[in-house]
């Protein structure tokens, strides 16, 4: 599994960090900079802040409901606040008016309209010659967009423990049209196309897909149903650094810019698909390759980084022209520490360098953003630092 791996008498969690829902028992998995860090009720709640704030400048937690600013959960947890997100964006979508679609409708009626299934007609009204079997066109809210959501609204009601929200579940329901059941799979998200008129689902439904694709019944018990709403840190931790970048360059030095996974091929086999290279962040400065980004949420500890590690930004340094790369990790405290790679015939040192920035964590989320891009551009901008990381060649192991 990659969430997890089983240890002696217990489980370790691996890069993942989210809640899991099992039945009426809620585990959450909170991010940690450091080991060092404590357990207090304190600590717990900083990082459960930090990483809905985190979640929410990706732009995960992004809603189209006018009145999301004003949550009314307190308890701060990832799943409660999921849960209202999709009421508030269902609400809104009520208050708004559902959008309505043409659909085909096959079946006895006692009126004549549209095509008349003449076959079906015979064989089914013999002995009622009031009714025609008929094939017609309707315009209604009975389509695929609302069996989804209607489906979300049926999955609250049975797996929400939040008291706040059981009456807003039940008016939902009460007030949303009854649909078809829907076996919803990945699939049936990737029919939906959106234009004008169903733009504004586009929140509901992305927070639809992550609730029902997630969520596991017991179908032997019916007693433990299983949801896991689960994000990889790394994934998250590199999405942070470029979208904070990306808002900081703008705001602040125009002269940089951001890009993330921009891809390059390095090795082209005789037959077969060509492999490529992907860093997380790129910098360009002034329109031209100046430096390479590469994010990992892990703890160094006071170790040097992995070898494989620098060997990855080595090749980063050379196929991209880069006048600089950095391994970027958190940490409890600031830390710069810049290296360069030895020649691998005389052991001189060469022009490559390669840096290891490890950025302390900020007590919100504002205050954490301006300082990760004041420091990356400190660092992009000034030459002179610690050089106390004496960084291995590309051959070399531990």
């Amino acid at each position: 599994m990659p969430y997890y791996s089983l240890i002696y008498q217990g489980v370790k969690l691996n890069e993942y960090v989210g809640v899991i829902q099992i039945g009426d028992t809620t585990i959450e998995i909170l991010p940690k900079a450091d080991k060092k860090q404590g357990e207090s009720p304190s600590t717990q709640e900083l990082w459960r802040k930090m990483l809905l704030d985190m979640l929410m400048a990706v732009g995960m937690f992004e809603v189209s409901a006018p009145t999301s600013s004003s949550l009314n959960l307190k308890s701060n947890s990832i799943l409660d606040l999921y849960f209202e997100l999709f009421l508030k964006e269902a609400e809104y979508l009520l208050h708004r008016g559902l959008i309505k679609k043409y659909r085909k409708v096959e079946g006895n009626t006692t009126a004549l309209k549209g095509n008349l299934k003449f076959g079906k007609h015979l064989q089914q009204n013999l002995t009622h010659q009031e009714r025609f079997y008929v094939q017609y066109t309707t315009y209604d809210v009975v389509h695929l967009w609302h069996s989804i959501l209607y489906k979300t609204i049926k999955l609250l009601e049975q797996i929400n423990s939040n008291a706040s929200l059981h009456s807003r579940i039940g008016t939902l329901l009460l007030n949303f049209p009854e649909v078809p059941e829907l076996n919803v799979t990945e699939a049936t998200f990737n029919k939906l196309v959106y234009n004008r008129k169903s733009e504004p689902y586009r929140k509901a439904i992305e927070i639809a897909r992550l609730l029902l694709l997630n969520y596991h019944p017991d179908v032997a018990r019916g007693k433990n149903h299983v949801l896991a709403l689960l994000f990889d840190m790394n994934l998250l931790w590199e999405t942070f650094i470029f979208v904070t970048l990306k808002k900081y360059f703008y705001k602040n030095q125009s002269a940089f810019t951001a890009t993330a996974q921009t891809t390059k091929y390095f090795w082209k086999p005789q037959n077969g698909n060509q492999s490529s290279i992907r860093p997380d962040i790129l910098i360009k400065r002034d329109g031209e390759n100046y430096a390479v980004l590469d994010t990992k949420w892990k703890n160094l500890n006071g170790y040097n980084p992995s070898p494989d590690d620098l060997r990855q930004l080595y090749v980063y340094h050379e196929y991209y022209q880069a006048q600089r790369v950095a391994l970027v990790y958190p940490g409890s405290e600031l830390t710069k520490i810049s290296g360069r790679y030895l020649h691998p015939s005389h052991g001189a040192e060469t022009e490559k360098e390669c840096s290891v920035l490890s950025l302390s964590v900020g007590n919100s989320i504002k205050e954490w953003q301006t300082y990760l891009g004041k420091e990356i551009e400190e660092w992009l901008m000034n030459t002179k630092e610690n050089s106390l990381l004496k960084l291995l060649t590309p051959t070399d192991s531990r």
